[in-house]
């Protein structure tokens, strides 16, 4: 802080605040959440007073400062946003006046989104590790530099230029992200359009289905690892995400079910509305894999160049036709072995299925850089607001 501003010690701008009420049963009452980090208060839900189990809270009202006794160490604090306004909270939270007088709510809520203000509340706070909860008589006689109200507002305008700009930057980034997705996306569908075709997929590839590999057979360590539809995600394997092995070892359905470099395979199970199922990937070299169910692999058997099979079967051409076959339950969708082998495809001539598949990975790679310098240039863009309100609070901005 300027140590050029005059010092105040918390108590002095903030004034708890305790207006009791009774929970009724058959009202209606908002919830919130103080999320940790000094990402805030949130509101959680609305609820009957049925539902809510201590009857005995305390209203808040918008602009109070919030904090969690329990967790305010961890940046659990904010100012109480309007739309939180009237939310009740449990004696494990506690609701601060702000003098307006003094204080710009503005200006405080900033300050919580800062080190210092997690200082704040790690000095005030006492017991052991697990159990270190804030002090109230320490938090208020924490001390901040305080400056006149007119420079508050301000260092608030300045703040708010430099996010707004931030925030313009990460937008146009974001744009240009999705803006390459969508090229590459007409791309294929022009490319793959073959809503008149006489052949599909079936006439060229067969879908194989793994095999049940009992759970209680899994071990953490063996010759083969199982491949589940949790594996398979959209382009990729993902091997590390709950690895299962299989001791494979004079194992006959090894032979059926043994994965092979670049074999295509296909998640056929998945959420509704999450549409995680479909999910296409390509076996990497060096795996000793088996398929399991409900994954499926494509066997080719007439001339179909495997990367532009790939690349087909990623198309929103495939992809739309597959979503709207799924069977099961209002939130699991399954597919099945027909359910793929009877979407169009017609191939070109091979020498032209590798022209095609060249210019995809080509096209594909420039949309990788575009979105990786997004992914760069966020995390660089959202490291700056940190930098900004260190500045702005040391008098510097």
């Amino acid at each position: 802080m300027n140590k050029n501003w005059p010092q105040e010690n918390l108590g002095n701008i903030l004034t708890r605040r305790k207006d009791e009420v009774l929970v009724q049963e058959l009202d209606s009452y908002k919830r919130l959440t103080i999320r940790m980090n000094g990402l805030g208060v949130v509101l959680r839900d609305i609820v009957e007073g049925s539902r809510i189990g201590t009857k005995h809270q305390f209203v808040t009202k918008k602009g109070q400062l919030l904090l969690s006794k329990i967790d305010a160490r961890n940046g659990a604090f904010g100012v109480l946003p309007e739309e939180c306004d009237g939310a009740i909270i449990t004696g494990n939270f506690w609701a601060f006046d702000i003098d307006a007088n003094r204080l710009d709510v503005r200006y405080l809520n900033y300050l919580t989104k800062t080190r210092l203000f997690v200082d704040f509340c790690v000095r005030a706070s006492e017991g052991t590790t697990n159990r270190r909860y804030l002090q109230e008589p320490k938090f208020l006689g924490q001390r901040v530099s305080l400056p006149p109200l007119s420079e508050q507002g301000r260092i608030v305008a300045r703040i708010e230029e430099l996010s707004a700009k931030i925030e313009q930057t990460q937008k146009l980034r974001r744009e240009a992200a999705e803006d390459a997705e969508a090229i590459a996306s007409a791309a294929m569908y022009i490319i793959f359009d073959f809503e008149n075709s006489e052949t599909t997929v079936g006439d060229f590839a067969k879908v194989q289905g793994g095999f049940a590999f009992a759970s209680d057979n899994y071990f953490e360590q063996g010759t083969h690892q199982v491949v589940r539809i949790g594996n398979v995600r959209d382009g990729y394997l993902d091997l590390s995400r709950a690895p299962v092995h299989w001791n494979a070892s004079g194992d006959t359905r090894v032979l059926k079910y043994e994965l092979r470099p670049d074999d295509i395979v296909i998640s056929m199970t998945g959420t509704r509305e999450k549409r995680d199922y479909g999910f296409i990937a390509k076996v990497p070299e060096n795996a000793r894999l088996l398929l399991n169910q409900r994954v499926g692999r494509f066997v080719v058997y007439r001339e179909v160049d495997r990367n532009y099979l790939f690349h087909f079967l990623r198309s929103p051409f495939f992809r739309d036709r597959l979503f709207p076959s799924a069977t099961g339950t209002a939130n699991q969708a399954n597919i099945g072995n027909s359910d793929i082998e009877k979407i169009r495809l017609a191939p070109p001539p091979i020498p032209e299925q590798r022209r095609i598949v060249a210019y995809l990975d080509d096209l594909q790679s420039k949309v990788d850089s575009v979105k990786k310098l997004q992914k760069e240039s966020e995390v660089e863009l959202n490291a700056l607001m940190p930098s900004i309100l260190s500045k702005a609070f040391a008098g510097e901005l």
